[in-house]
């Protein structure tokens, strides 16, 4: 039964998008969800005719509804983007969409290149370059660029500094999608003048005068006849709308409600874990593994409850055959944290009493750390991983750091030596604060293991060369370090490696430009 609240505070709900957030008796937010008309989607999830057709998981969720929150927006990309926000920041159970680690995409252009060009990235650095965005239409913004970069002949190659090599590899300048500043068609102020215009586009600058000078070129195009390119002005004309209809970045300060709160988070975990203050240092390890041959892991560090992404590091695992998770996780555990005392080298720890912690810290107080111990450690799993990176710590004398495993399947927390888990309420910040650096160790690790899939992929094409050998890959790959740079060397070049021919260098060149 819908309670009479309910009922009114359902009556004031607009007919007009927006995202909506589904409450438990407890005010535990457990769904997030968007809707064009906020009204008639919250109307229906308390029609019983609806809850009968439901499946299993619609009906437990509309049981255990007691109240809701909305908020309205502007059009529907704002409530795509408030909606994937809200989704990761609360984690509601009965939500799936949203709950990895990706982010919307961006449109990022240096502008201190020589000749830049628009990329898409997924995050925000502060490293001088214009950004714009967060799109929440992925395929529409590629779509977009494409015909940016067409209209304004902007370059799409990738090196910083463009020459006469890489023009040579390059046909844009052929169907004339680049004005080729790479060999001085035009002057760098041209092409800058250029860039600053496409940039106008995306800053939504014009846009009405732009759609309707497309809606009206198209018109024209259909009259002639010519509907392919009518087709292809109607696809542009669609991307565009969608790319770049006005919507504002929802963050903390702008009325969206937050459990990003590093500070109360922070002592929200020293509590829930019973340590004596904040871990105000924190390190997680993950691992990734595809196949036996490849597995890496990665740490990252938070700082006061901020990603420190200067000091998160990568590993390749090398004592390890097959994929043993417990083993890779020692191997790493034991890496990182003999460095850190190798690094901090204490020469009066021989005179006195000090534990090793009690050393570390004191160097680290005193600036004269390299690099100085977390206050908290967390590894990624259960009482496996949690017992042999223990191990390992106990090894090198430094059993006394707090570490703890966070099981990912029920968000359990393991300590070392204690059979019984710790449930962290899941609305608590100090488990929200636990899950995204997991999340982020966890996204870190998958990229690296992506990063070598790929180069393996790539140094393979040189195992189907007629008359490569093992030895002659290895002195190539030494010498040139990748496949797109041997492409890029002459065959005098290649010829300097021992053992290998003009003539050879040759065929092995025609063979690559044929893959």
């Amino acid at each position: 039964m819908v309670s009479q609240e309910l009922k009114a505070k359902l009556r004031d709900v607009p007919h007009q998008p927006g995202v909506y957030m589904m409450k438990d008796r407890l005010g535990s937010i457990i769904y997030v969800g968007k809707a064009l008309d906020l009204k008639r989607r919250l109307s229906s999830y308390f029609t019983p005719s609806r809850k009968t057709r439901a499946n299993l998981k619609n009906r437990a969720l509309m049981d255990s509804i007691h109240d809701f929150d909305i908020h309205v927006v502007r059009n529907e990309q704002e409530s795509l983007l408030l909606e994937g926000k809200l989704i990761k920041d609360y984690r509601p159970r009965y939500n799936i969409a949203f709950r990895d680690d990706k982010r919307f995409l961006n449109v990022k252009i240096k502008m201190s290149d020589p000749y830049p060009r628009f990329i898409a990235v997924r995050t925000k650095k502060e490293d001088g370059a214009r950004y714009f965005g967060p799109f929440p239409h992925s395929s529409a913004l590629h779509e977009t660029l494409n015909w940016l970069n067409r209209r304004f002949c902007l370059r799409v190659c990738r090196p910083i500094h463009p020459g006469e090599a890489d023009y040579r590899h390059c046909s844009a300048d052929i169907i004339r999608n680049c004005s080729a500043p790479c060999i001085g068609r035009v002057s760098r102020e041209d092409y800058l003048a250029k860039v600053e215009e496409a940039c106008l586009v995306l800053d939504g600058k014009g846009r009405k005068a732009l759609l309707d000078e497309i809606r009206l070129e198209m018109q024209f195009t259909a009259e002639a006849l010519d509907f392919e390119k009518a087709a292809t002005l109607r696809d542009v004309l669609g991307n565009l709308e969608k790319t770049l209809s006005p919507t504002r970045q929802f963050s903390r300060g702008r009325g969206v409600p937050t459990t990003v709160r590093p500070t109360e988070d922070l002592a929200d975990l020293g509590a829930a874990l019973g340590l004596s203050e904040p871990p105000r240092v924190m390190e997680c390890f993950d691992i990734s593994n595809v196949s036996s041959n490849h597995i890496v892991a990665s740490m990252v560090r938070f700082t006061n409850g901020h990603p420190d992404n200067q000091n998160y590091r990568k590993y390749r695992i090398r004592t390890v055959t097959g994929q043993d998770d417990f083993a890779s996780m020692a191997e790493v555990i034991f890496r990182r944290y003999s460095r850190i005392l190798n690094e901090n080298i204490d020469p009066e720890n021989e005179c006195n009493q000090e534990s090793v912690i009690e050393a570390q810290r004191r160097l680290a107080k005193d600036g004269k750390a390299k690099i100085i111990l977390p206050n908290l450690i967390i590894v990624d799993g259960g009482k496996g991983q949690l017992s042999r990176a223990f191990k390992q710590l106990r090894t090198l004398g430094l059993q006394e750091l707090p570490i703890i495993g966070l099981a990912k399947q029920h968000e359990e927390v393991f300590f070392p030596g204690r059979s019984d888990p710790l449930h962290i309420p899941h609305d608590s910040g100090a488990l929200k604060l636990l899950q995204r650096i997991r999340d982020e160790a966890h996204r870190f690790a998958n990229g690296y293991n992506a990063l070598l899939y790929r180069r393996r992929m790539k140094e393979s094409m040189l195992d189907d060369c007629p008359g490569m050998s093992p030895r002659r890959k290895t002195l190539m790959l030494t010498k040139f370090g990748s496949i797109s740079r041997i492409k890029k060397a002459s065959p005098a070049e290649i010829a300097e490696i021992p053992g290998i021919s003009v003539k050879f260098a040759h065929s092995l060149l025609e063979f690559l430009g044929e893959k």
